[in-house]
């Protein structure tokens, strides 16, 4: 499955969530079918896709403890322009259940599965915490963006989270870093901008080339439950995730390319 995302950081408050949601509405609005998949039991991509979180018939908890399919689960065509899995309190307890069964890493894979060929990307917003639901989705992806503020800190918690990538390697070897997100960027800070230049140092194209700012429509349209696009389509803050969906894509097409490229290699080594 080319085409499931996993958005990740073990560190709260560096935009995560405001960018999953943000970049499927904007790939939405490029023609692009679209599955965002809420594995945070705060719900905020849920809230933030004009869905009540705790008014839903089924969320990702259902999912993930296999009493619905995937397509039982998805709610279509939210006020944000994409289909959704919603996420709520409930997966707390899916997490507790997930860890008494055992050997569950690779639940959500099996019911994205089904559905997968519906749709040109599947998005999975994870909590801020290597949990069973963050593995499940760092199990299911292809690719991990990992959004992150450019401060001293979220370099220690970049650490963690690319050793945690690599150990999850040996489960999922496709699962590669697709790209790393400055957030809540203030071209102000010149920590911000000493930082950014160290992530383009060490990381060099992993980096995305779009900066989401700091920005005040951006911060409100949660609130409305719109992404940004929709509450603000002039904002900064939207015309910044535009950029990144397409910058997204032409990443992604290069991504697939290189994987096609390589199959006849692997084809001629199985031979």
């Amino acid at each position: 499955m080319r085409n499931i995302y996993a958005f990740a950081n073990q560190k709260g408050g560096v935009g995560k969530t405001t960018s999953c949601v943000n970049l499927a509405a904007s790939l939405a609005k490029l023609n692009k079918k679209v599955l965002l998949v809420d594995l945070d039991p705060q719900g905020n991509a849920t809230m933030g896709s004009g869905v009540d979180k705790n008014a839903v018939e089924y969320s990702a908890n259902e999912l993930l403890l296999a009493q619905v399919k995937a397509s039982e689960a998805i709610i279509p065509q939210t006020p944000a322009g994409y289909d959704l899995i919603a996420g709520n309190s409930d997966l707390t307890a899916a997490e507790v259940i997930l860890l008494k069964q055992g050997q569950q890493e690779h639940v959500l894979a099996k019911a994205l599965a089904l559905v997968a060929k519906r749709y040109d990307f599947i998005l999975l917003d994870c909590p801020p915490s290597l949990n069973m639901l963050t593995v499940n989705a760092l199990a299911a992806a292809v690719g991990v963006v990992i959004a992150m503020q450019c401060e001293y800190f979220a370099l220690e918690g970049l650490t963690d989270l690319l050793n945690t990538i690599q150990q999850l390697q040996s489960m999922n070897p496709q699962l590669q870093v697709f790209g790393l997100l400055r957030t809540l960027y203030d071209n102000r800070n010149r920590l911000a901008s000493e930082v950014s230049n160290q992530l383009i140092e060490h990381f060099g194209n992993k980096v995305f080339q779009t900066i989401i700012p700091r920005n005040v429509r951006l911060a409100e349209a949660p609130s409305y439950g719109l992404p940004v696009c929709l509450y603000d389509k002039n904002s900064r803050g939207a015309s910044a995730y535009l950029a990144l969906a397409s910058e997204f894509l032409r990443r992604n097409q290069k991504q697939n390319e290189s994987l096609v490229a390589k199959a006849p290699m692997v084809a001629a080594t199985v031979e």
